[in-house]
């Protein structure tokens, strides 16, 4: 693999003694001494290798993605800040890599491209464009009404609790936090229940990064396409169909790749946060104690964990449209800058003591800054408030099933994931419910969503707009409790 020119700010190698082979030392680097995101040294902890990159390189560190990418990552908070609020400075763009150009990647087989590559949607714009794409996204997010939102939440929390709590012990990552969130964005971009399973499975391994990951993207695009295809024919009060209804006159490809972005950002950083939180609480007497005392309320106890350990630690990416020079790093044109999430809210030029609550304070970087912060931070902090208050209502009593010692976490580039939560609680009867409600009809909007019944894309004027019929409804969570029972 041949790498960037040395003119591309990189630091040459510092003389010294090769580390064996097998090595840690040897394991964590690169050939010219960078440190590496990916492998067993970074998984084991993230947290303290940015420690020490911070240490050793100041708030901007040199570092390697899989296959040995350069790029920089960012540590610090305010050059996170910086790096997301300027996008004259940092394109959005993936097409501004000098990467694709040097033969440092293979697009066709890299693990990275469903991270790194272009596509269609608002991330990877800039400027009008970028508001153009944005602007519909916004629109089909705010189409619902957040009481309509939490009521679907509970019906789906109520079912997911009703497959275990009469055995007095669970799983919660495994039964509780990586379902609810894709069960509710599924719902609300307009697909099945019968969808979830195989996407939260291709989601996981797309954060990942492994050599399935382009398989899992694929899939996911594959779903999404017949998604679009069943909408054009029947829209809905979905977020699908109000991106092909909008008046930024979105392409299908378009439509497709935006339903990718809200589904899978959404998915894993609302699962992660949900399962930090239960975890907190049932390991923390404090924290435990601070929500049951009333010193702490749920959504302030969501706010404290996204500043602690952030869904989502590692952003891609920002690449360099001009020379520069940020965190005292020689940045040239073209280079990549990794937003560094979770070590950016731990900066002590602004926590100076990580101890000192902050749950009364939104200004951490989890969900990213400046033009392209995540514009459905909002839907995600309504499923895990609603989610994990329905939980603690219904097992008030629960406690960790295992020395806390014992749990793992399975951790990539760009996010640290509990694999499992055992947790036992007095054995209680379901609360059987009805299948979900449709969501209510927004009241009449004045942004350009339309009024009028969505019609397909290029139907003729004076077509009949598609009959609305509300679509069959199957129960799922007996199916899903088998499944779960079986695990």
């Amino acid at each position: 693999m041949t790498f960037p020119p040395a003119e591309h700010g990189w630091p040459a190698a510092e003389p010294g003694p090769t580390p064996p082979a097998g090595c840690p030392a040897h394991t964590a680097t690169g050939a010219d001494g960078a440190t590496r995101l990916y492998g067993a040294a970074a998984a084991t902890d993230p947290m303290g290798l940015y420690e020490k990159l911070r240490a050793t390189h100041g708030p901007v560190a040199p570092v390697l993605l899989d296959g040995d990418v350069r790029a920089w990552l960012v540590l610090g908070y305010l050059e996170n800040r910086d790096v997301a609020s300027r996008p004259t400075q940092f394109s959005r763009d993936p097409r501004v890599w000098h990467g694709w150009t040097s033969g440092e990647i293979d697009p066709a087989t890299s693990p990275l491209v469903p991270m790194i590559g272009w596509r269609p949607d608002c991330v990877c714009a800039d400027g009008e464009e970028h508001q153009r794409l944005r602007g519909a996204v916004t629109a089909g997010l705010s189409q619902f009404d957040h009481r309509g939102i939490r009521r679907h939440i509970a019906r789906f929390a109520h079912q997911l609790i009703d497959t275990f709590c009469q055995s007095g012990e669970a799983e919660l990552v495994g039964q509780f936090t990586e379902h609810l969130p894709m069960l509710t964005l599924t719902h609300l971009l307009g697909m099945s229940e019968e969808s979830g399973p195989g996407l939260v499975h291709a989601a996981r391994d797309l954060f990942k990064a492994t050599e399935t990951s382009l398989a899992s993207n694929a899939y996911v695009l594959e779903s999404l396409e017949q998604l679009v295809v069943a909408k054009r024919a029947r829209p809905g009060h979905d977020i699908a169909s109000a991106l092909m209804a909008h008046p930024a006159n979105l392409t299908d490809e378009e439509v497709v790749h935006h339903l990718r972005l809200i589904l899978l950002a959404g998915y894993e950083t609302t699962a992660n946060l949900m399962s930090n939180v239960l975890r907190m609480v049932v390991t923390d007497p404090r924290f435990r104690g601070s929500l049951a005392g009333g010193q702490m309320t749920l959504p302030e106890a969501v706010e404290q964990v996204l500043w602690d350990e952030p869904p989502l630690m590692v952003c891609p990416g920002r690449w360099a449209k001009g020379d520069t020079v940020l965190g005292g790093q020689q940045i040239k044109t073209g280079d990549m800058l990794l937003l560094g999430l979770a070590a950016g809210n731990v900066d002590q030029a602004i926590r100076p003591d990580p101890s000192t609550p902050v749950h009364h304070n939104r200004a951490h970087l989890s969900f990213s800054a400046g033009t392209h912060e995540c514009p459905g931070q909002d839907i995600g902090r309504i499923i895990a408030d609603s989610g994990i208050d329905i939980l603690l209502t219904r097992l008030p009593d629960i406690t960790l099933a295992v020395p806390e010692e014992r749990l793992t976490w399975r951790s990539s580039t760009w996010a640290r994931h509990l694999t499992a939560l055992p947790v036992n609680f007095a054995a209680r009867p379901p609360q059987a419910k009805d299948a979900p409600a449709p969501l209510p009809v927004p009241p009449a909007r004045s942004n350009g969503m339309p009024s009028a019944p969505l019609r397909p894309a290029n139907a003729p004027a004076n077509a009949p707009a598609p009959e609305r019929r509300p679509e069959p409804r199957v129960p799922w969570w007996t199916r899903l409790g088998h499944l779960l029972r079986r695990r």
